[in-house]
């Protein structure tokens, strides 16, 4: 598997890094793209065709899948690369409302995108098969309903774990338990600051995690433009004594 990521950035895009968005590669088949957020479908772009690609959503937060209508848009309409068929998509349950309203003619009107995309919603404890590789969401703790995600590739058994958003939460354990990579969002810095409970994590609650699930590589992600990154880098390394790193735009991970 490869992994690229495309934007990385949290709550908004920054200058130089789209919000999230994260491209999952494996050998004969299709690529999956791991959350839509604003400016992801322009990376896209510079990677591969955007049609040839799955879709997984973690939440319906803007930063994680505001691009969604672009990528409908390019499906149906561009002119000489416009999807053949549907790909699959998977997401919180009212997915196809709250994202169908986005691109609806009217605003009370709902756009219904499963010409282009065969949608289910995410189940807990219900893995889903995406070609050569395999999906588990778990819940986490956020203001909406939203997931991590732990994918393992079916012929090396290869683990990508990823927090989405969250705030500290034992399931993630579960969810990275011996992943070969963890994505793991690090919004508070090094945590010093009084923030909200119970939406996001710092540096030192990433690093946690990844020491009690036995992770072999911490990817830190989803640090805002005004963020602090060094801190939650440094606060990591307090807690986790593996490999590291800010995970910024354009970033490739073979595993």
């Amino acid at each position: 598997m490869k992994l690229t990521i495309i934007g990385s950035s949290g709550s908004v895009g920054a200058p130089d890094n789209p919000a999230s968005g994260y491209l999952l590669s494996v050998d004969n088949a299709p690529s999956i793209l791991i959350d839509i957020g604003p400016g992801t479908l322009a990376g896209l772009q510079q990677l591969q065709d955007p049609t040839d690609c799955h879709l997984v959503i973690s939440h319906l937060h803007a930063d994680h899948c505001l691009d969604f209508p672009s990528l409908l848009v390019w499906r149906r309409f561009h002119p000489t690369s416009a999807a053949d068929g549907r790909k699959l998509f998977f997401g919180p349950a009212d997915s196809p409302k709250r994202l169908g309203r986005l691109s609806a003619d009217d605003p009370e009107d709902v756009d219904d995108f499963s010409d282009t995309f065969a949608f289910s919603a995410w189940e807990q404890g219900r893995t889903e098969i995406l070609d050569r590789v395999s999906i588990t969401p778990y819940p986490v703790v956020h203001p909406i309903e939203a997931f991590g995600f732990r994918i393992v590739e079916h012929t090396t058994n290869k683990v990508l774990a990823y927090s989405g958003d969250s705030g500290y939460t034992d399931t993630l354990i579960d969810c990275a338990r011996d992943a070969d990579v963890f994505l793991c969002e690090a919004t508070w810095g090094d945590g010093t600051q009084p923030q909200p409970p119970q939406m996001h994590m710092c540096g030192a609650e990433a690093g946690r995690i990844a020491r009690l699930a036995g992770v072999k590589k911490l990817v830190l992600v989803h640090i805002p433009p005004w963020g602090d990154p060094e801190g939650a880098l440094r606060s990591a390394r307090k807690e986790f004594d593996g490999p590291i790193e800010l995970g910024p735009a354009g970033m490739e991970i073979d595993f």
